[in-house]
């Protein structure tokens, strides 16, 4: 008998009546089975996602609190018996959100660990801050981020407020491996927990905290005090958690003319109006459009269900809503935020940005106007994280702002994770000085164009599910490195970085040169005249991800080269 359909069968046996009825209904139906079966949910840096439904393959009660046993047992193994451990666990707008963080702070009671609970759906930003703030040991927050309605996940974070770092992480691998999940996973009954003080309920008093860090964050906090009220905008939380926050913060400033789109205002894990609350789509925007145009308004903000991104809409010179791209929207902050320091002669001389490998080149032209330094990490914000911690803990260098082109930004030290709570804030009040000064969002975007070369970029995605998806993605990564192609766009390939190797080799020399970050599954491919093409799996999605950040002399050029590498891209990945 296979293996997924022993396990199938075991699950019948051992799991409660309404899961029993859902893969009863599967029965005789071996390519659902499999499916559902034939792997565990893999637990990465980032943790769990996957779809909702029974099965080891699938997001659940019976999963979810294997990896909480896996944590709990982690916690203790690397603090030591006697460590007083405490976890604190938030929660987006997901079905089942809530359900699984309750049982995951039963767990971790159980376990003897303490565990501070929010009494609502909060940011995943807010979580990473009350780390710190409540000098836990370790944070979960349940949340799928922008994936589609029928996906959850579960991010494990550290003492340091980052996603848990590779270390620790197999550890937990490692944990939830030794454990069966029917039989050997403790759990506390939840009143018993509260009574005994093993789960703290959580709220207000942490998010004001919270709060207070994100408006230390004002880049010009007198002029938004004074004409915040001038700015007309949209914004919209596509039924998460940013709601509230982002009202809140805005208020405090001095934004009081926020128009909220009403139909997406209130949590619901169905995501009724959109296809998917991905504010990297325009898809999602079509009912913000509408309000826009009735309110006369210039821009437009989202952030997904667990406020970590943020995307905007701007109005262009003939009066349409245009979406700016995650690398857009980082160029235009770091600019805004260094052009005001230097306005009042504050840039720091050890500061420095922060961006990964995949993102925009434009940050190191910016970086260098500014005579910053600009630093180079892995894809994942826990990465960026390091650096703010690296820093802290040397003394040396000052972070002023780090993002990822995914739509995932952070200036200030108090969380360690993307924030489209203080993201939200900067672009609103990056918008008004725009408009004090006569200008717009739209044009500013064009004379740093203008200023710093005609970058541009775009991410291609290729889905490939199942058993056979996975075999194909490795056939391709291991296609690359063994053969990788000589041109790409027109342009000659000057080098190849192997991050999962770490070796740099000059292809016009032949030299090989040590790649100093973490090994990862990633090919970069650098082209003549600062062009550059990466390839690289998903770490939460079945997909294999190819990112273009291309330079032209002229907009059109620009354009050209990305016409090129999409036919490319159909050689690399048939």
């Amino acid at each position: 008998m296979e293996h997924y359909i022993e396990e199938y069968e075991r699950w019948l046996k051992n799991a409660d009546a309404e899961t029993v009825r859902e893969l009863e209904a599967i029965r005789g139906d071996e390519d659902e089975i499999k499916d559902r079966f034939y792997r565990q949910l893999e637990f990465g840096t980032a943790g769990l996602r996957g779809v909702l439904g029974a099965g080891t393959n699938r997001m659940n009660d019976y999963v979810v609190g294997q990896a909480t046993q896996g944590l709990a047992n982690q916690l203790i193994k690397t603090n030591g018996a006697d460590a007083e451990l405490s976890v604190v666990i938030a929660y987006d707008s997901r079905h089942k959100s809530d359900t699984f963080s309750r049982l995951a702070a039963q767990i971790l009671a159980a376990n003897g660990i303490k565990t501070y609970l929010f009494d609502e759906l909060k940011p995943v930003p807010e979580l990473s801050f009350s780390v710190g703030y409540l000098k836990t040991t370790a944070g979960i927050a349940v949340t799928a981020s922008h994936n589609p309605a029928k996906y959850n996940g579960y991010k494990v974070y550290g003492a340091d407020g980052a996603q848990l770092n590779p270390e620790l992480a197999s550890i937990v691998l490692e944990e939830i491996d030794k454990t069966d999940l029917f039989t050997g996973v403790k759990k506390m009954d939840f009143d018993e927990a509260v009574k005994k003080g093993l789960i703290v309920m959580i709220g207000e008093e942490v998010e004001e905290a919270y709060l207070d860090e994100v408006q230390k964050q004002c880049v010009n906090p007198e002029l938004a005090k004074a004409k915040g009220n001038t700015l007309k905008f949209v914004y919209t939380p596509f039924h998460g958690a940013g709601n509230k926050p982002v009202r809140k913060i805005l208020k405090r400033i001095g934004f009081d003319n926020v128009v909220v789109v009403k139909e997406q205002e209130m949590p619901d894990g169905d995501f009724p109006t959109v296809e998917s609350p991905n504010p990297e789509n325009k898809e999602g925007f079509t009912l913000a459009i509408g309000y826009a145009k009735d309110c006369g308004a210039d821009l437009i903000i989202g952030t997904d269900p667990d406020s970590d991104r943020v995307g905007i809409l701007v109005k262009n010179d003939k009066g349409e809503y245009v979406n700016f791209t995650g690398n857009q929207v980082g160029a235009l902050l770091t600019e805004y935020i260094l052009s005001s320091l230097k306005e009042k002669n504050a840039v720091p001389k050890d500061g420095y940005v922060v961006k990964t490998i995949v993102t925009t080149n434009i940050i190191k032209a910016i970086a260098a106007a500014y005579g910053i330094e600009m630093k180079e990490v892995l894809t994942g914000f826990k990465f960026i994280g390091e650096k703010i911690k690296e820093s802290e803990e040397t003394g040396v260098g000052t972070y002023l702002f780090g993002f990822e082109e995914s739509y995932g930004y952070l200036k200030g030290t108090y969380a360690r994770d993307k924030d489209a709570v203080v993201a939200t804030m900067l672009i609103a009040e990056m918008a008004l000085y725009y408009q004090e000064n006569g200008t717009s969002i739209f044009e500013q975007m064009d004379n740093i164009y203008k200023k710093y070369g005609y970058y541009k970029e775009q991410v291609e995605s290729v889905t490939l599910e199942g058993i056979e998806g996975l075999a194909k993605i490795k056939t391709i990564m291991d296609g690359l490195r063994a053969n990788p192609p000589a041109v790409v766009a027109g342009k000659k390939v000057i080098a190849v970085r192997d991050y999962q190797t770490s070796v740099r080799t000059d292809k016009v020399t032949g030299e090989t040169s040590e790649i100093l970050l973490p090994k990862s599954n990633v090919i970069y491919l650098e082209l003549e005249d600062d062009n550059n093409f990466i390839i690289r799996p998903s770490g939460t999605e079945p997909k294999i991800k190819l990112y273009c950040l291309l330079k032209g002399n002229t907009p059109e050029e620009a354009a050209d080269l990305m016409e090129k590498v999409k036919v490319d891209i159909k050689n690399i990945v048939k």
